[in-house]
C-alpha cells in the first residue's frame, strides 16, 4: 500500500536529514516575516506566529503538493489592515474564517484553473505593487510615538537604527558569496541579535512592540453579532483575502511545478488553504497563504517532500512555547532589513528590461495594477481591474478582425463570407457589412470562418434578418458549427432564420 488516506506517498524516497534541516531553515526565515506582517497590520505579534504554525502544518499535510510552504503572508494580511482599523480584531477573525470557507468552495467546485485568466502584465503589476507596499511599510519602524504624536526618529536613535538596517542588508547581500549552506537572512538576524545583546546597544526590539510569549493557539469564537450587517462588513474583505490567497498560492504551486518538474493539485491546495484559514480564525491566527520566498528557501535547501513543512511548523510552535524570551530580544532593525530585502527580491526587475518590447496596453495594465495596489493596498481589486482591462482590450482587438467577403453567384444569390468571431464587441462592425436595400432577394451568410458566440451575436443576426424580411428578402445561414446551431435553437423564440444544412461539412473549431 503506497498511500494512506491519499496524503503521503510512501514510495517516494525521502532524505530525512535534508528535509529536517530544510524545515529548520524555513522556520527561522518565517518567524521574522510573520512577526513583521502582524506588527504591520496592528495585530498582536503572536498572531503571526500562530498563523505560521497553523497554515504551515495544515497545508504541509493536506496541501496540493510537497515542498510548498504556507504561513502568515503579507499579501493576505495587507487586505485586512483597513478592517482592523475600522472594526477591530474580532471582525478580522470572522473575515479570515469566511475567506477559508470561500477558498474551500473554490476547491470543491474545481475553479482553481481560472488562475490561467490572469495575464502576465497583471502579475507584473501585482508583484511590483506588493513589493512597494512591503518596502513602504518598513518606514513605519523609523517612527516613534511621543505624547500621543507620531514622530520620525532623529539623532543617535536614527543613526543606530539606520546602521543596523544597513548591516542587515549587507550581510544578506554578501554572505551567500561565502556559503549558501545557511540562509543569509538567518545569519543577519543572529549577528544583529548578538551585537545588540553583547554590546548593550539601545534600539527598538520585538518586546517594545508586544510580547510573543504564549502557549498553544487558544480556541476563540469571534465575538461579533451574527447578523446581515456583520456579513456585509466582512464579506468584501473575506472575498478579497480569499482571492489574493488563492492567486498567490496557485502561482506559487505553478512555480514549484516548473522547478521540480512535477505536477501539483491546485484544487486540493485551495481546500487545504481554506481549511487552514478557518482554523486560523478560530485559533487566534491572522490567516495566510503559500509564501513564495519561504518556498524557494525550502526548495533550494533540497526539500522535495512534505516533511520539511511539518518540521518548520512544529519548530515555530516550540519557539512560541519555549523560545519567546529569546525572540523578544530580536532588534526590529534586523526584521526591517530582512523585509526590505524581501521587497527587493519580490520586485520583478525584469519588467524594466522588457517594458519597451511590450504593447502599450500591457504597459498601461501593469502600471495601473501596481498603482492600485500601492494606493489602496487592495491586491485582489488591483488584479480584478487588470484582468478586466486586459479582457476589454482583447475584445476590442478581436472585434476589429471581423470582415466580410461579398460576391454574387451565377444564380443571382448574394454571398457574405464572414471572417472573425461574432460576439458583443463585433456586432456593430458586422451589421455595417450588409447592403440590405441593394442586395438581391436571396442572401446567404456564410459562417465557415466565423462563429456565433453569445446573445449579442444572436441579436445581431436577428436584426439583419429582420431588415431583409421587411423588404421580402430571404436570408440563409450556412456552415454553422454545432454549438452555434444549439445557440440559435435555444433562442428560437427570439430569432427565426433559415439554416442551410450541410451534414458533410465539418467546421474546424468543432
Amino acid at each position: 500500500m503506497k498511500k494512506v488516506f491519499n496524503l503521503f506517498d510512501f514510495s517516494q524516497k525521502i532524505n530525512f536529514r535534508t528535509e529536517i534541516l530544510a524545515g529548520l531553515t524555513v522556520a527561522m526565515t518565517m518567524i521574522p516575516e510573520s512577526l513583521s506582517f502582524a506588527i504591520l497590520a496592528g495585530f498582536p505579534p503572536l498572531m503571526g506566529l500562530y498563523a505560521a504554525f497553523i497554515a504551515g502544518l495544515v497545508t504541509a499535510v493536506f496541501g496540493g503538493r510537497p515542498g510548498m510552504i504556507s504561513g502568515g503572508a503579507g499579501a493576505t494580511v495587507i487586505v485586512l489592515i483597513a478592517l482592523m482599523k475600522s472594526n477591530g480584531l474580532e471582525y478580522v477573525f470572522a473575515a479570515v474564517v469566511l475567506a477559508g470557507v470561500l477558498q474551500i468552495l473554490v476547491g470543491i467546485f474545481k475553479l482553481g484553473k481560472f488562475i490561467r485568466l490572469v495575464p502576465q502584465p497583471v502579475m507584473f503589476g501585482f508583484v511590483n505593487g506588493l513589493a512597494v507596499v512591503i518596502f513602504m511599510s518598513q518606514l513605519e519602524q523609523f517612527k516613534k510615538v511621543v505624547n500621543g504624536q507620531v514622530e520620525w526618529l532623529s539623532g543617535t536613535t536614527l543613526l543606530i537604527m539606520s546602521g543596523l538596517v544597513a548591516l542587515t542588508i549587507a550581510i544578506i547581500v554578501f554572505f551567500p558569496k561565502i556559503t549558501k549552506a545557511i540562509p543569509p537572512s538567518l545569519v543577519a538576524i543572529i549577528v544583529l541579535f548578538a551585537l545588540v545583546f553583547f554590546f548593550g546597544i539601545e534600539t527598538k526590539t520585538v518586546k517594545d512592540i508586544a510580547s510573543i510569549s504564549g502557549g498553544f493557539p487558544p480556541f476563540h469564537i469571534p465575538n461579533i453579532p451574527l447578523d446581515l450587517e456583520m456579513l456585509q462588513i466582512i464579506f468584501p474583505y473575506a472575498l478579497i483575502m480569499a482571492c489574493v490567497g488563492l492567486t498567490e498560492g496557485l502561482l506559487t504551486l505553478t512555480l514549484v511545478d516548473e522547478i521540480t518538474e512535477t505536477k501539483g493539485n491546485g484544487n486540493r491546495e485551495c481546500i487545504a488553504q481554506g481549511s487552514s484559514n478557518i482554523l486560523n480564525g478560530f485559533f487566534f491566527g491572522m490567516g495566510g497563504c503559500p509564501m513564495i520566498a519561504q518556498t524557494l528557501v525550502n526548495l533550494s535547501a533540497g526539500s522535495r517532500a512534505r516533511l520539511s513543512g511539518i518540521v518548520a511548523a512544529l519548530t515555530i510552535l516550540l519557539i512560541i512555547l519555549f523560545g519567546a524570551p529569546v525572540i523578544e530580544r530580536l532588534p526590529m532593525a534586523a526584521l526591517v532589513g530582512v523585509m526590505i530585502m524581501v521587497a527587493i527580491g519580490t520586485f520583478e526587475w525584469a519588467s524594466f528590461r522588457i517594458i519597451n518590447k511590450m504593447p502599450k496596453h500591457d504597459i498601461f495594465v501593469g502600471i495601473t495594477v501596481a498603482v492600485i495596489t500601492i494606493l489602496l493596498h487592495n491586491l485582489a481589486l488591483a488584479v480584478l481591474i487588470g484582468v478586466i482591462i486586459s479582457a476589454l482590450v482583447f475584445a476590442w482587438e478581436s472585434a476589429k478582425r471581423i470582415r466580410a467577403k461579398k460576391y454574387i453567384d451565377e444564380k443571382g444569390v448574394k454571398h457574405y463570407e464572414i471572417y472573425g468571431p461574432l460576439f458583443f464587441a463585433s456586432t456593430t462592425a458586422f451589421l455595417e457589412k450588409f447592403d440590405v436595400s441593394n442586395d438581391p432577394n436571396e442572401v446567404i451568410i456564410d459562417f465557415k470562418e466565423s462563429k456565433i458566440t453569445d446573445m449579442s451575436a444572436i441579436d445581431a443576426v436577428n436584426k439583419i434578418t429582420e431588415k431583409y424580411a421587411k423588404l421580402n428578402k430571404k436570408v440563409h445561414l450556412q456552415h454553422l458549427s454545432a454549438d452555434c446551431k444549439t445557440l440559435l435553437k435555444n433562442a428560437d423564440q427570439i430569432i427565426e432564420v433559415n439554416i442551410i444544412e450541410d451534414p458533410t461539412y465539418k467546421v474546424a473549431t468543432d
